[in-house]
């Protein structure tokens, strides 16, 4: 089990945490109706080994009037999602029962509720159904009644609207803000919240969970390769920040400048691959019209003169517009092709040397 993965299990092991997770995120009227001073942890003495083995789960029991309610948190962080939750969740369920039957928890024959739910925190979206009966192929006539049904509640905390956390006074909620948070200064806002929420003396375990998780999962993946000193209140964690904040500010400021240069790199390579294609353009319109021109003075002067002389010819493949154009005026005025090229002050020649 990761350290992700452990630490989310050692916050949902405190009752506010569990508390607040049914309040803010499970949208029923009979929420308001649990007595959560009753609020227990299941212990481990009579859950076997199926369940207890489960390392990344949570079991919780309060109670509902007179009856007890079972809440079953699954805590989910693999890269991929299961396609199969529902299925795994039915099968825990069942477990979970067959050990409150074993250990006489059961009382005039009727189970508990429970409520299944899976706590999801990874990068991709859940797809997977939530609802055992969805997985299950249609049955004939008849088979369709002995069709399983069961369906698990799923929070997804990061893709929570950021509008739902931040109007909640709710220890969950600022878990998940802090997990969605990408500055320094929304990780010290959301802190010095719960410094403030977390003040009493028994609240002190629960200080602790933060603090470490705080430590050993968020701040590492926020600062990588940063050296973290131990940390163990929160206050010490918000005065940590408060020392490297403008490190982690310059740092974060020259990623995102390299990150802006690198754009501009590419960018501006673009851009001068588009113009040179423009000018590539140009550049062979010009020469493509001077081609022209010199293809047909050639044959103006041919047609006037006879056969060229190679001096001649290669002065004219050597000229630009300009004189091009002033000899082929010339070819309709002069009686000798000496006169058609003789300096008369004429234009200055661009061509190709």
């Amino acid at each position: 089990m990761t350290d992700h993965d452990s630490g989310y299990k050692l916050l949902f092991s405190h009752a506010d945490m569990v508390r607040d997770l049914l309040r803010g995120f499970v949208k029923e009227q009979w929420v308001e109706q649990l007595d959560y001073s009753t609020l227990e942890k299941v212990s481990g003495s009579y859950v076997t080994d199926d369940l207890r083995d489960r390392a990344d789960d949570v079991i919780w029991k309060v109670r509902w009037g007179a009856s007890w309610l079972y809440i079953f948190l699954l805590i989910e962080f693999q890269s991929t999602v299961d396609r199969f939750m529902a299925v795994r969740m039915a099968a825990y369920v069942m477990l979970l029962y067959q050990d409150l039957i074993k250990a006489g928890q059961v009382r005039e024959g009727i189970l508990p509720p429970v409520l299944p739910v899976v706590l999801y925190n990874g990068k991709a979206e859940w797809s997977a159904d939530l609802d055992l009966s969805s997985l299950i192929a249609p049955a004939p006539d008849g088979l369709e009644f002995y069709r399983p049904q069961m369906r698990y509640l799923l929070i997804d905390g990061i893709r929570l609207a950021d509008g739902e956390l931040d109007s909640l006074r709710n220890l969950v909620a600022a878990l998940f803000r802090l997990e969605k948070s990408r500055r320094p200064e929304d990780i010290r806002h959301v802190l010095r919240e719960l410094i403030g929420w977390l003040k009493a003396p028994e609240q002190a375990s629960l200080r602790r969970a933060f603090t470490v998780w705080l430590g050993r999962v968020l701040l590492p993946r926020r600062m990588p390769g940063a050296a973290l000193p131990e940390l163990s209140e929160l206050q010490e964690v918000d005065a940590m920040l408060a020392d490297t904040v403008q490190e982690w500010t310059k740092q974060w400021r020259e990623e995102g400048l390299e990150a802006g240069r690198q754009q501009g790199l590419r960018e501006g390579r673009q851009q001068g691959l588009w113009e040179g294609r423009q000018e590539g353009r140009q550049e062979g319109r010009q020469e493509g019209l001077r081609e022209g021109r010199e293809i047909l003075l050639l044959r103006q002067l041919e047609r006037r003169f006879g056969p060229l002389p190679e001096q001649v010819s290669n002065r004219v493949r050597g000229a630009g517009m300009a004189l091009l154009e002033v000899w082929g005026d010339r070819v309709l005025e002069t009686g000798t092709l000496e006169e058609v090229f003789e300096d008369r002050s004429e234009p200055q020649d661009h061509g190709v040397s």
